[in-house]
């Protein structure tokens, strides 16, 4: 596994990240770890790949029209 040294954080910076940590229970190198994972995660995704998957798994879907739907509510 890789290190990774990060120097002049401001105090409340990491003040602030152990206070997270703290109130996840975790240590304040776990935390970092999951907030940088997470991120490198979310990053990596490639959104109009993901946005046409979803649009291609809906498509041959019948969609009602909200209006009439809104109307006949409405109506009751």
């Amino acid at each position: 596994m890789a290190q990774v040294l990060i120097r002049d954080l401001d105090p409340k910076v990491v003040a602030a990240l152990k206070k997270i940590a703290r109130e996840n229970g975790r240590s304040l190198e776990a935390e970092l770890r999951i907030i940088l994972e997470q991120e490198a995660r979310r990053r990596s995704i490639d959104f109009w790949k993901v946005a046409r998957e979803i649009r291609a798994r809906f498509a041959d879907r019948q969609w009602s029209d909200s209006a009439e739907l809104i109307r006949e509510d409405r109506e009751r």
